[in-house]
């Protein structure tokens, strides 16, 4: 499978495009109507990164507790009741008068039971497209992202100012009913990819087994340690620049577009080994700007450069599903999408906390160093381990 236009004709993965796009569109209008939300109500850079992306810790529990249904549950059942879960949880949100406190306990419980989401997600991905075909899916469903995220936090914007968050968060719940009808119409019924009945002993198993890898483990810290503290640099663009958050939002959108063209359709294979490690440094480098505080057209150009770097996140997928027993897919993108999100957190309250003690300019560009310095630590690892691959029992 060469191009996007072959992908297409597989109905289940038009399908899943498709309830992929309107949950980044949900929450995309979410996330900026809960940061706009808390950062009115209290006017603190920490708790409105951490509404933004606090939901993330959730993630840590989720991976230790429920990420064995990754590929223990039907994937159509699961996605389905996900999207309904998700639209239910985030009409709570929009309920008047609702405290701030309350608003955090409804992000927990989302975030646990989306950490087998991620996981049902990507492993139908490779179930329906092969090892082959992952990367160039993947590349599919992150250009939707960008797309769907251009659009998300534009409308979402214009939502939260003509209807108040409150009505942004139920176009987000609408959103989120689209999604489960398109997993429920156009995805077939498949049986789970493992036997048995999702358990908590089977999560620690499956997850001790996948983290004995030394080159896997390299992966995981790589996907998650660099990528989770720029993510904390971009949770302070409210902060930075509240009547501009949006335009930022969506210029690191559109850079992220680029960079899942350039590493899933552009880059040859001979080549993609070579740049994973410059592109996770290209992700943090140019944020180093903001200690100088730039205006809004440079600090826009900034984002829009660094944000090329997320393409490093598919060549490192593509390495992990290399490395990874097929039995073990479903949990092995779930265990990656839930350490991201759960180091995404802890980026956004580091960050955050940085920022409440120096300013918001300060600690993007300290947080940027940080993820920087990771890097380097990290890249002897993935120049060793890029021709790893899985053995007897891995």
């Amino acid at each position: 499978m060469r191009t996007y236009r072959e992908l297409f004709r597989d109905r289940g993965f038009t399908a899943l495009f498709l309830y992929s796009a309107a949950q980044t569109a949900a929450q995309t209008v979410a996330g900026l109507a809960l940061g706009v939300l808390v950062y009115r109500r209290t006017d603190s850079p920490l708790l409105a990164s951490l509404a933004m992306f606090g939901p993330a810790f959730a993630q840590l529990l989720g991976a230790v507790t429920v990420l064995s249904a990754a590929d223990r549950l039907p994937p159509r059942a699961a996605l389905t009741g996900l999207g309904l879960l998700l639209a239910l949880g985030t009409g709570l949100q929009a309920l008047p008068g609702l405290p701030v406190a309350a608003l955090f306990p409804v992000l927990l419980a989302l975030g646990v039971a989306g950490a087998a989401g991620g996981g049902v997600r990507y492993g139908l991905l490779q179930e329906l497209l092969g090892r082959d075909g992952y990367l160039l899916g993947r590349s599919a469903l992150g250009l939707a992202a960008g797309l769907v995220q251009i659009g998300g936090f534009a409308l979402g914007g214009a939502l939260v100012a003509a209807l108040a968050p409150s009505g942004a968060l139920l176009t987000a719940a609408a959103l989120h009913l689209l999604s489960a009808g398109t997993a429920r119409a156009g995805l077939l019924r498949r049986p789970p990819r493992a036997a048995g009945r999702p358990s908590v002993a089977g999560t620690w198993r499956a997850d001790v087994r996948l983290w004995s890898s030394a080159p896997r483990r390299t992966v995981y810290l790589a996907l998650w340690v660099p990528n989770g503290l720029v993510v904390g640099v971009e949770s302070l663009y409210v902060p930075y620049r509240p009547d501009a958050a949006g335009l930022l939002f969506a210029t690191g959108a559109l850079g992220m577009l680029a960079g899942d063209v350039l590493a899933g359709r552009l880059l040859p294979a001979r080549r993609r080994e070579q740049v994973v490690v410059p592109l996770c440094a290209l992700l943090a480098a140019p944020y180093l700007g903001f200690a100088l505080e730039p205006a809004l057209p440079l600090a826009a150009a900034l984002v829009a450069v660094a944000t090329v770097g997320y393409g490093a996140g598919l060549l490192l997928q593509e390495r992990l599903v290399a490395l990874t027993p097929p039995e073990l897919s479903g949990q092995a993108f779930g265990l990656h999408g839930s350490g991201m999100l759960a180091l995404q957190g802890v980026g956004a309250a580091a960050a955050g906390a940085l920022a409440e003690a120096t300013s918001a300019a300060t600690a993007m560009a300290g947080t940027a160093a940080a993820s920087l310095a990771v890097t380097a630590l990290l890249a002897p690892g993935l120049r060793r381990g890029s021709g790893a691959a899985p053995g007897p029992g891995d």
